[in-house]
């Protein structure tokens, strides 16, 4: 049976964007235009060729990454795109051709990024099979990011990551500059440079491209193009580095008069990033976003043809009419799978599925918070204190545990396990605080006590603690915890850590993250072990070394599991926008058994801390209208979110 229900999840600072796409006339650089309609989030755009009115850009308004082109006074319109593809990127529009970065071709193994170069037909022809057809210009099992035309339209450059299985960075991929004829692209591709990302062509004869220089600063290079055979394209010398020290310089956009490109930047003294233009004869730069906003994160420019409009992308400005929605649709691969994101972390769902335990999506301000699954009324258990995971005791619907103290914390900090009991028939008549009652079940000094999970019959709960030394699992009564006539017992041993345990439905299986396996690396595994302590056994749901899978979950009865996890690399180049801590972080599921691997999230985004509804009815029918501002429902809208933090500019 496939599987069904409702998986609810968090993504980090993904609901805080608001992105729209702006555009200054470099005439009049003081005026700023808008070209998309403040509808989901809206970024990575190229004017069309020869039209600087018209973009076309990525939008999430569908609940995925889709293609779309924006005129002047005209709804926003789908352009065509690999059927069932649910991430797309960097799209291209160059006379009736649509180049873009699609991920929905599996590679033939895990740990290999999916992101390809396809390219389609949109206009000018018939509506037959040759206008839909998508082809696939990256050669098979290869991984290629942030496509560039060139003048002429005959050149085409990527960020190839190769054939090679994806190594585990993000801070800068291992990824060379490879070009290509346009008419010929399995035949032609030449490797111009083996590090760089982001290209950009100047004219023909020269392209642009950042990566970080051995003084540690993102910097753009050149290199030239020399000469081309019959099958062959030649470049002349070795990378220049073009930009100075001192600050960040990436993202490049170049200007076809071949005297200036665009960067974003990031400066000793700055504390957002900004849009500048670099004259390569000069050697200056003079700023373009900071005068118009300079408290604002501004990405990825992009210049028109005839070289006087440049645009980027960035928050659209705070409303308040422009509101997050609590629970935001998000596509599925899966007929019969529904996924949410909620604004918060950590959620559960009641056992008759009408409301939603989480907390804040700030790991700093916690909190613990309930709303109707509708996402329609929200009320407040804790605050003033920081409080993580959630779950939802199987057997009392009042009932939810807790953990109580820092989230990311060494073994010996000091993190209880709560338990939170309210009054539901509060619910209707209530707004804001309820009253709560919180049980602190763990004693103090026995460590980092964290993740607890409550057994279907309502008796127990599995944890995390660091008692012992070592992060490892441990079961107690759920009334009571190690106090008064309850009671504890440890449930796995060892130096390394077991964390995130979740007890299944049937009570049978235990499910959690350990890196047992490598206790000196990051890497996670799925585990499952029976109450008792015997029948473990990891769950390979990767194939082999390298899998950093957290955050375990089950669903279907116990059947499946759903986690988060790095199996298929990253979709696209994270320095290019807002921070994500683990930007290769989607969520896959599987059987428990580990068979059918099935991967439900794609983006350039953090996604993690998943919950598995399997009730009767539907979850968050509100979010399913599309709200993703709606008015008067959820937060207002501010753009809080950081720029990547380990782009640093102090060394």
């Amino acid at each position: 049976m496939d599987p069904k229900g409702t998986i609810i999840f968090s993504t980090v600072g993904r609901l805080h964007y608001g992105f729209d796409i702006f555009s200054v006339d470099l005439t009049n650089p003081t005026v700023e235009t808008r070209l998309t309609d403040s509808v989901s989030i809206n970024y990575n755009a190229q004017f069309a060729q020869d039209d600087e009115d018209t973009v076309v850009f990525v939008s999430e308004r569908t609940g995925s990454p889709q293609i779309f082109l924006s005129r002047p006074e005209e709804p926003p319109q789908p352009l065509p795109s690999a059927p069932g593809s649910l991430f797309h990127d960097r799209p291209i529009l160059r006379d009736d051709q649509l180049l873009f970065i699609s991920a929905h071709e599996e590679p033939d193994e895990p740990f290999k990024n999916w992101s390809a170069l396809y390219s389609t037909k949109i206009v000018g022809r018939d509506d037959g099979e040759e206008t839909k057809k998508i082809t696939r210009l990256t050669p098979p099992e290869v991984a290629d990011f942030s496509p560039a035309v060139s003048k002429s339209g005959e050149l085409i450059a990527v960020a190839s990551y190769g054939s090679g299985r994806w190594g585990g960075e993000f801070h800068e991929l291992n990824t060379q500059i490879v070009i290509f004829k346009a008419s010929e692209p399995e035949t032609t591709r030449t490797v111009v440079t083996d590090r760089g990302g982001w290209p950009t062509w100047s004219r023909d004869e020269t392209l642009y491209f950042h990566r970080v220089s051995d003084d540690g600063w993102w910097s753009i290079y050149r290199v030239d193009i020399m000469a081309e055979d019959d099958h062959n394209i030649l470049s002349s010398s070795p990378p220049i580095r073009v930009t100075p020290p001192g600050l960040h310089a990436f993202t490049p956009a170049a200007f076809h008069d071949g005297r200036r490109i665009a960067v974003a930047t990031r400066r000793k003294s700055k504390d957002h990033r900004h849009v500048e233009i670099f004259d390569l004869e000069s050697r200056q730069f003079t700023p373009v976003t900071e005068p118009l906003d300079p408290d604002l994160h501004h990405y990825n420019p992009f210049v028109s043809t005839n070289s006087t409009r440049l645009g980027y992308h960035r928050f659209r400005g705070e409303s308040p009419t422009a509101r997050i929605s609590p629970l935001n649709p998000v596509q599925s691969p899966v007929q019969g799978l529904d996924l949410l994101r909620i604004h918060g972390s950590f959620p559960s769902v009641s056992p008759d599925g009408s409301l939603i335990a989480f907390n804040s999506d700030s790991i700093t301000s916690g909190g613990l918070f309930l709303m109707k699954s509708d996402g329609s009324k929200q009320w407040t258990l804790i605050s003033g204190r920081t409080a993580f995971h959630t779950s939802w005791s199987k057997s009392h619907d009042d009932v939810i545990y807790t953990s109580l103290g820092p989230i990311f914390s060494d073994v010996n900090s000091s993190v209880q396990i709560a338990r939170v009991q309210f009054d539901p028939n509060t619910l209707e008549t209530s707004t804001g605080d309820l009253e709560v009652k919180v049980t602190v079940l763990t004693r103090e000094g026995t460590g980092n006590n964290a993740f607890p999970s409550a057994s279907p019959d309502g008796n127990h709960v599995v944890f995390r603690s660091g008692r012992t030394g070592h992060k490892n699992l441990f079961i107690m009564d759920s009334n009571h915890g190690e106090f008064d006539q309850g009671h504890i017992r440890q449930l796995t041993d060892g130096p390394w850590i077991d964390t995130m345990p979740c007890w299944s439905p049937a009570g049978d299986l235990i499910a959690f993250s350990s890196n047992r396996g490598e206790p000196d690396e990051r890497l996670y595994s799925v585990y499952v072990v029976r109450p008792d302590g015997t029948g473990l056994r990891r769950v390979h749901v990767g194939g082999g070394e390298g899998e950093r899978v957290n955050h375990v979950g089950f669903g279907m009865g116990g059947e499946w599991v759903v986690f988060a996890g790095n199996l298929g690399g990253v979709t696209s180049e994270p320095v290019s926008g807002p921070n994500q801590f683990q930007p290769y972080g989607d969520l896959w599921v599987a059987k428990v058994e580990g068979k059918e691997v099935r991967r439900v999230t794609w983006g350039p985004y953090e996604n993690g801390t998943p919950t598995w509804w399997d009730g009767d009815g539907r979850i968050g029918e509100i979010g399913r209208l599309g709200l993703e501002e709606g008015v008067g429902v959820g937060e207002v809208l501010k753009g809080g979110f950081d720029d990547p933090l380990w782009i640093k500019c102090e060394f």
